[in-house]
């Protein structure tokens, strides 16, 4: 739409993952059992962890929330990237551009403190022991949620309030499959300086201290854990920590290397696979690894199959 000859943006087009209809078919049926995998896993681990008496502990409560934050961020963006491969041009509007990038913001910053907290549950779990119930009380567990929910979006509100307060310059091709700032700000036409410094600025700091944080608490479980004189406990306590410490590894990793790349092979296709990777693919892969690694959820299934084929028709 033109007014007073400027273009103003009323949509978008997303480009998707690829223009090439061969591919399309193949790549919707890929992602939507991903998509069907990871809202399966993580509600039925939302479920599990809600109702399972032996499950009402703080570490599950954190792993509730990692998996209320992995269906949120994955909902947010695979339905929405799935109707490219369908349609032949696929559109968003300007506000519900807006809204995608606000509610991915919140999750995604959510989750990085969330595996924080997990890790400082751990860290108390296995260094203190004694204290643990006291230190992990119910007020403790729930400030340690609470807060990077209020503070995602506080960030989210105002990335997205100072983005969408400026102008674009007439394009409204995103090459990108979702919402995200780096493409948006490229398609800008406004002094584009003062908001790139807010996103470098909140977006490492929200990396470098949850990562510090993850990074501190495990130094101290390690080292923790060699002083242990039985090896029955070193192995226990080593256990309890498998499953967070491979989930950390994973997410943590995919985004340093988005992030660590040298800006001369910073390309859009390369962050394209890394940001469908930490979108799509963790969030199914989150609920399976601890499924899978964990003795307590595998107890909790089997009664919960148990009880539910003993319920009279």
């Amino acid at each position: 739409m033109a007014q007073d000859g400027l273009t103003i943006v009323t949509e978008f087009i997303l480009l998707g993952l690829t223009n090439k209809p061969d591919l399309k078919a193949t790549l919707l049926g890929i992602f939507l059992v991903i998509y069907l995998v990871t809202l399966m896993g993580n509600l039925g681990m939302v479920i599990l962890t809600h109702f399972d008496s032996k499950l009402h502990t703080p570490m599950y409560f954190f792993l509730r929330h990692l998996s209320i934050t992995d269906l949120g961020y994955s909902t947010v963006i695979g339905p929405k990237m799935m109707v490219n491969f369908i349609m032949q041009q696929n559109t968003i509007s300007y506000i519900g551009c807006a809204v995608q990038l606000t509610f991915f913001e919140i999750f995604i910053i959510t989750e990085l403190f969330i595996l924080s907290a997990m890790a400082y549950d751990r860290y108390v779990a296995i260094c203190k022991p004694l204290l643990y119930v006291i230190i992990m009380a119910g007020k403790v567990r729930w400030g340690l949620v609470l807060v990077p929910y209020l503070y995602s979006i506080f960030v989210s509100l105002l990335l997205t309030v100072k983005l969408f307060t400026l102008s674009f310059c007439g394009s409204n091709v995103i090459s990108y499959f979702y919402c995200d700032c780096v493409p948006l700000v490229s398609l800008l036409c406004s002094d584009t300086r003062e908001l790139e410094l807010i996103i470098l600025i909140f977006s490492g700091c929200n990396l470098l201290s949850s990562l510090l944080i993850v990074l501190i608490s495990y130094v101290f479980i390690f080292v923790a854990i060699l002083r242990m004189n039985s090896k029955e406990g070193r192995s226990k306590a080593f256990s309890t920590c498998s499953s967070h410490l491979t989930v950390v590894v994973v997410f943590y990793g995919t985004l340093l290397f988005i992030y660590l790349q040298p800006k001369s092979s910073h390309t859009f296709d390369i962050d394209k696979m890394a940001s469908v990777f930490y979108t799509l693919v963790i969030p199914m892969l989150n609920p399976l690894i601890y499924s899978l690694r964990n003795k307590e959820v595998k107890g909790a299934l089997k009664r919960a199959f148990t009880h539910g084929c003993r319920v009279p028709i």
